[in-house]
């Protein structure tokens, strides 16, 4: 594979899509190929306490290839958007340095947007203004919280669910110690995304057998000691609105170990909320392309009997074609 022109960006693969659709395992295959450093792209498998839970890499496959932003943060952090855009600005640049191709994978479309689009420059309110949004919330409640932002800023509540109280916190502090919504944030203060070609793998598997797979690896975590790092988890009494208390399973399993709720109850509980966000995953993915078409391979993934070996062998060797060729295509070889 050739180098880039002087001037010309470099390229960096994604490999999107909803929980349990089989991403880390095609990251995987495609830096062995390629030389890459796989990114994380997922919000939950930042935090260091839940390597079960949020289906982290094991550590036998972080040593095949080189891996960056998985387990880097305690549950105590919030591990924000903006936090990780500069990491991850900063995985690919030392991915280039040495000579790998960065490789974005995860299913969190936020993060997605914010690499290849930039980023909002909001402001962090003070303290006070926060802990005030905190205490408007549970005071009110969601849904009334969303009527008051309607009518300070219209324009930033008309993109927010009525349900999303964390969103609603966010933006009503924002409003607060700006003065500007954040909607306006958003089109007047753009931090930049990354600068390279992208290559996108959007996997978009059938939903009858993401359903279950999801209940499948759930129950393997389950096996593996899920209840065991929630109990971990819940032993650091750390508040229960950062993301790491909100990770799926988690609420579900720590009601089991309060006595609120049976071991069953909580695993259908908690593999169908999964399947509700997969739902949404894959929404978001169809409306936001993390690439150019012609950059781009939708793998319509049908789970098997046989699907870890098989359709691996029959797809991979396709997908990894895809990619060297879009490679070579554009020059755009670190």
């Amino acid at each position: 594979m050739t180098r880039p022109p002087s001037g010309q960006a470099r390229v960096a693969l994604i490999v999107a899509g909803p929980t349990c659709s089989g991403k880390s395992a095609l990251a995987l295959a495609l830096a062995r190929h390629v030389g890459g450093t796989i990114i994380n792209t997922d919000s939950m498998q930042v935090y260091r306490d839940l390597r079960i839970l949020t289906a982290r890499p094991t550590v036998a496959e972080e040593a095949c290839v080189p891996h960056a932003l998985y387990g880097v943060l305690p549950a105590a952090c919030n591990g924000s958007v903006a936090w990780w855009r500069e990491q991850a600005l900063v995985a690919a640049q030392s991915a280039w340095n040495a000579g790998r191709v960065p490789i974005f994978c995860g299913g969190t479309g936020m993060y997605f947007r914010a690499l290849t689009d930039g980023l909002a420059d909001i402001p962090q309110p003070p303290p006070a203004i926060r802990e005030r949004a905190r205490a408007l919330l549970a005071e009110l409640g969601a849904p009334a919280l969303h009527a008051r932002l309607q009518q300070l800023d219209p324009e930033t509540a008309a993109t927010l669910r009525p349900n999303d109280g964390q969103r609603l916190a966010r933006a009503w502090e924002v409003h607060a110690a700006t003065g500007h919504g954040m909607a306006w944030w958003r089109r007047e203060a753009v931090l930049p995304g990354l600068d390279a070609r992208f290559i996108a793998i959007r996997l978009h598997p059938a939903r009858d057998g993401l359903r279950a797979a999801i209940a499948r690896r759930f129950h393997a975590m389950l096996g593996q000691g899920a209840m065991a790092e929630v109990e971990a988890l819940l032993a650091q009494n750390l508040p229960p609105d950062l993301p790491a208390m909100r990770a799926h399973g988690v609420p579900e399993l720590a009601a089991v170990l309060r006595g609120e709720m049976t071991r069953a109850d909580a695993a259908a509980r908690a593999i169908q909320l999964t399947g509700q966000y997969t739902k949404r995953q894959a929404t978001w993915f169809a409306h936001h392309p993390c690439a150019a078409p012609a950059d781009t391979f939708l793998y319509e993934k049908r789970f098997e009997k046989d699907e870890a070996a098989q359709q691996m062998e029959r797809v991979g060797d396709k997908i990894i074609s895809f990619v060297i060729k879009r490679i070579d295509a554009g020059q755009g070889f670190p």
